[in-house]
Order: C-alpha cells, then sequence, then structure tokens
C-alpha cells in the first residue's frame, strides 16, 4: 500500500480521486492549499502527488521541483481545467509525469498510478544514484540531483545521449561520468571537438584515411570513430559539427561502418555516442543549420545540466572543493574565508557557471598569496564591481518604492475628507445647473429644490453661485 497525496482547490475532484486511490488498495490524503500539501509531503513519504496546476496560494506547475525534492521523491501528475500548452510544456520541463486536463477517466488516474509504482519499484528510488562514480561533479542540490537521475539511467544503458546547457556547467565531466559508470568504462574516452575541425580534413579526422588518398597523407591514419571502439565517443559542441559530415555522420550513428578517406572498404566500430551543446539544437534545425534526422538520433536521452545560479545551494561546496584542490595544485595552505567573502560569492550570478567559478578562485589564490583568509578584495575586480552594482540598484530600488508609499500615503485623504470634497462638488454642481435651468428665479429653484429660501441663501453663497439671480 502506498500513500498517495490530492493537491486540489475543489473539494469534489479532490474526493472523486481520493475514492479511486482507495479502491486501488492504497492511502489517500488530502489537501486543499500548496502550503497544507508542502507540510504534508514533508512530514510523510508519499508516492505519488496529484497537483492542481493553479492553486489560490500558488501555482502548482512552478512548485512541481520544490515537491519532487521533498520526502519520498515522489512523482507529480498535474491537473487542470483549463488545458494550455505552455503550460504543459513548462509543468513537463519542471519534471511532472504528466499533464492531465479535465475530465480525467478513473480509468486514466489508475493506469498512472499503476506505472509509476511500476517504475518507482523497477528503478529502485535513488540506489542507482548513490551508486554513482562521480569524480569531480560537486553539487547536492535538487536540480542537479535531477541530473544525475538521468546520468544513472544513461550509464546502465547504452542509447545516444544528448548533454545540454550553458557553457561552463560540466556537460564534459557528465559525458566521462557516463562513460565511467558504464560497461564501456575499460574502453576509451574520445574527446572531438566539433569546434576545432579543419572543415577540409574533417572526413579524415573522424573516419582516418589510408596511404596516399590526398595530398601529405604519408601514412594510413585511424580516425577518431574507429579509436572510440568498444568506448565512448564524445562530440562536444556537435551543433558546430559541419552540414556537409552530418549526412555521413548520421549513417554511421545507425550502422556503426564507415569507408575511411581513399579506402576501398568498411570497417566497423562499437561506439556509444555522446553529445553536447550549449545551442539549441531545435532551432539550428528552423535555420538549416543542423539536420532534424541527425537530432532525433542523438535525443534518445537528453540531460539538461542546470546553471550556477539555480544552483546556489552548492555554490559554498563547490568552493571549499575547488578551493582545496587548487591549494593543493599550487603547494599553498589551505584558506580560510571571511564573511564577506561568501557573501560576495553568494551574490554574483556567475554567468560563466562552474568553470567561471574556477577560474574566479584560481585568480584570488593568486592575489591571496601566503595570506591565510580570503576577503572580496582578492576576487577579481569585476565580480566585485558587479555585486556592488547590484547592492546599489536594489537600495536604489527599495528607496524608491519606500518614497513612493510615502508619497501615495501622503496624497490620500481620510475617508471624511475625502466624503466632504465629494459632497462639496457634487452640491455645487447642483445648484449650479439649478440656477441655470430656473434662469436665476429664487422662488422656482426653492420649489424644485425643496429648501427654504434662507437655506438655499446660505448654500448658494458657500458655493458663490449668488450672483446675477432674479430676486422679488
Amino acid at each position: 500500500m502506498e500513500k498517495i497525496l490530492i493537491i486540489h482547490s475543489d473539494h469534489v475532484s479532490s474526493e472523486r480521486i481520493s475514492g479511486i486511490v482507495s479502491q486501488m488498495g492504497h492511502s489517500p490524503s488530502i489537501a486543499s492549499t500548496l502550503a497544507e500539501g508542502f507540510l504534508k509531503v514533508c512530514s510523510e513519504p508519499f508516492a505519488v502527488v496529484f497537483l492542481e496546476a493553479q492553486l489560490p496560494d500558488g501555482s502548482g506547475v512552478d512548485s512541481i521541483a520544490k515537491l519532487k525534492a521533498s520526502g519520498n521523491f515522489p512523482q507529480v501528475i498535474i491537473i487542470t481545467g483549463f488545458g494550455n500548452p505552455d503550460e504543459a510544456e513548462v509543468a513537463i520541463t519542471n519534471g511532472a509525469w504528466d499533464y492531465l486536463e479535465k475530465p480525467v477517466s478513473p480509468e486514466i488516474i489508475r493506469l498512472h498510478i499503476a506505472r509509476i509504482l511500476e517504475y518507482r519499484a523497477d528503478k529502485g528510488i535513488k540506489t542507482s544514484i548513490l551508486a554513482l562514480e562521480r569524480k569531480d561533479i560537486i553539487g547536492s542540490s535538487k536540480r542537479l540531483d535531477d541530473s544525475f537521475e538521468l546520468l544513472a539511467q544513461a550509464a546502465q544503458s547504452d542509447v545516444n545521449i544528448l548533454i545540454t546547457g550553458e557553457s561552463g556547467t560540466g556537460k564534459e565531466l557528465f559525458a566521462k561520468a557516463i562513460h565511467g559508470n558504464s560497461r564501456r568504462a575499460r574502453g576509451n574516452f574520445v574527446i572531438v571537438d566539433c569546434t576545432a575541425l579543419p572543415e577540409t580534413l574533417v572526413e579524415s579526422v573522424l573516419f582516418g584515411h589510408v596511404r596516399g588518398s590526398f595530398t601529405g597523407a604519408y601514412v594510413s591514419q585511424e580516425g577518431l570513430v574507429k579509436q572510440a571502439d568498444k568506448g565512448t565517443l564524445f562530440l562536444d559542441e556537435i551543433g558546430e559539427l559541419p552540414l556537409a559530415i552530418q549526412k555521413s555522420f548520421l549513417r554511421v550513428i545507425q550502422e556503426h561502418r564507415f569507408r575511411p578517406v581513399g579506402g576501398s572498404q568498411e570497417i566497423s566500430s562499437d561506439f556509444r555516442l555522446v553529445g553536447a551543446t550549449n545551442r539549441s539544437l531545435e532551432d539550428l534545425v528552423k535555420q538549416g543549420l543542423f539536420r532534424e534526422d541527425l537530432l532525433f538520433r542523438l535525443r534518445s536521452l537528453v540531460i539538461e545540466l542546470p546553471p550556477l545560479r539555480e544552483c546556489r545551494e552548492d555554490l559554498k561546496e563547490l568552493t571549499l572543493h575547488y578551493m582545496g584542490t587548487l591549494c593543493q595544485r599550487f603547494g599553498l595552505e589551505p584558506k580560510g574565508f571571511s564573511e564577506e567573502f561568501w557573501n560576495t560569492v553568494n551574490n554574483y550570478k556567475w554567468p560563466g557557471n562552474v568553470r567561471e567559478l574556477i577560474q574566479a578562485l584560481e585568480k584570488a589564490l593568486l592575489a591571496a598569496k601566503e595570506e591565510a583568509i580570503l576577503y572580496p578584495l582578492h576576487l577579481p575586480t569585476y565580480i566585485r564591481i558587479q555585486v556592488a552594482r547590484n547592492g546599489v540598484q536594489k537600495m536604489s530600488a527599495a528607496q524608491g518604492s519606500a518614497e513612493t508609499a510615502k508619497t501615495v500615503s501622503a496624497a490620500t485623504p481620510t475617508l471624511k475628507e475625502f466624503h466632504q470634497t465629494t459632497v462639496s462638488t457634487a452640491e455645487k454642481k447642483y445648484f449650479t445647473d439649478l440656477m441655470a435651468s430656473v434662469a436665476g428665479d429664487i422662488d422656482e429653484a426653492c420649489r424644485i429644490s425643496g429648501l427654504s429660501r434662507s437655506r438655499l441663501y446660505a448654500l448658494l453663497k458657500k458655493y458663490r453661485l449668488l450672483a446675477n439671480l432674479q430676486t422679488d
């Protein structure tokens, strides 16, 4: 029996799903808000969470990762009354098992529960991740943990892998970890830098050549694809692979056979392909710079590495790890860190990701020399400038908000003042129109308004409307 949580603002919908869960022999629990749902999922080990897309206290779609990071790492199914393609994309990207639009049949609910429980049983939650050899991949944030989960899946299979992510996020490290944790670990890990392939010799570099096949080919040369036989072929920045070679390479991926330049016979290579890119291959396909059929071959399994700014809880662990490594490399004593140093590291956005962090720590060590404690002044100047500018901008924005609030507060009258002003404006307009309609005839004005002459005169005097009146 598994525990299943339903987070939904509509009591009828919650009870309906709860009844289906109970019929399947599992234990349902209901929450009507995100806050209530978080409390439950942090205190009990739920296997499945049915989550409404939009709740009174927040977006369910935006809360998927937080829910999955707690408790027993439940799978989350989004339920919505108004399906939206963009929202569906965000839900799947954030880690949802599925995105369902109401009405959802009992059969679909039962099928999803069964499939999730089957998946969890086969997968053995977290056991494969804990057994991974990570080497220099540092961090324990939820975003990085999701990537480790996919890494474990990749290592256990032989399908083509596409690793995506910004520059400096560790794509090559992940590719090496896939190779090192796979059955091919004893084979070669061959790196192909697609940005450095000479366009005129790309086929020779990849597939090799026989002696005399072109000017300068004095001896036969084995290509990188053959060198990866029984191992892993890593195509770094595969989006830069020349379009002319993509068609040939497509066949190599499919058949694992190719012909060296100038050769008369095909040779084979039992390699496992891992590609990496910091560009959108889908956009390159639209621009005619990348073959769609090659993209389909590459993305049997996609691992998207998060930028460092989305894994800020890993910053301290990364800094300590690499500072220790660098001190050892440079023959220095371990360093201490001031609180201001950590504040600067935490407040910088790190657009260059882990690679930029390592370079910044190298420069900090050079600046600190034999000093025992690191301070912000040891960090690169451009980092300190950016953090200072951001701090000033935030302070200015906060002061501006405070001044605006004061101005609005000062300009807003009390209810009594507002009432008096509104009534006076309306009364003046009434008496102006009244006296115009009776051409200044006081008796007629008294009859229409129902006021005595003395009261009417008093009000006309108040609003300065006594001039040019008709009197007896």
